[in-house]
């Protein structure tokens, strides 16, 4: 598995317009796109640093992965996972991962939001940082 770069840090919120409003008016970042993703239950917004985004993410039902996740961490929000760019592509880097004994949550590809192809890794097998692995399908 080949990592070009981190591709973003998911930040999961209780409220996504005032975390928005934080980002802009006290870091003085932009937010340039927001993204509903259905399957995954959120609400996404991002911000570029560098070369690295920063995604935002709210959960729009109670029994999504996001408002569990901050149910858990007593209602307030925190950095959810850590996303890495492969460039030999999602599928090879799941396959390397299970080949190596890493525990999966997703067994293949799926669509994220900004456009990507993504899968997680699971907690458990990467020192308890949730770990999005990202591929961009359309470079």
């Amino acid at each position: 598995m080949e990592i070009s770069h981190i591709e973003h840090i998911g930040i999961a919120v209780p409220n996504l317009e005032e975390a928005i409003k934080y980002y802009e008016s006290v870091l003085g970042l932009k937010c340039y796109k927001k993204e509903v993703v259905e399957d995954q239950k959120v609400t996404t917004a991002f911000f570029k640093v560098g070369d690295t985004k920063i995604e935002l993410l709210e959960a729009t039902s109670p029994d999504s992965t996001i408002a569990k996740f901050i149910e858990k961490n007593g209602g307030r929000g925190g950095m959810h996972h850590l996303a890495f760019c492969v460039e030999d592509g999602v599928a090879n880097a799941l396959a390397e991962c299970e080949e190596k004994g890493v525990k999966v949550i997703d067994k293949a590809p799926r669509a994220g939001a900004d456009g990507l192809q993504i899968a997680f890794l699971h907690p458990k097998s990467t020192e308890a940082v949730l770990t999005e692995l990202c591929e961009d399908p359309n470079k």
